[in-house]
């Protein structure tokens, strides 16, 4: 298993996005992400970066491994 990066913001919604998820709203310093037919949101915080433990909890709510999320980084 590779090692949790630390990423910013930007970098994870674009990841995600490439991975069906949408950016619903942004709420405060929060953007909400959904995907058709998941229960689940995410709510990725807009700081400087994002945080490791954070980051593991946002893979881990949308139900794919951390090679996964890793994959669209790399295009």
């Amino acid at each position: 298993m590779p090692p949790v990066p630390v990423l910013r913001p930007r970098e994870v919604v674009r990841a995600f996005e490439r991975l069906g998820w949408e950016v619903a709203r942004q709420q405060g310093s929060h953007i909400i992400l959904t995907k058709p037919g998941q229960i689940a949101t995410l709510s990725v915080p807009k700081h400087p970066t994002v945080a490791r433990g954070t980051l593991q909890s946002l893979v881990a709510r949308a139900a794919i491994s951390l090679e996964a999320f890793l994959e669209p980084l790399d295009q």
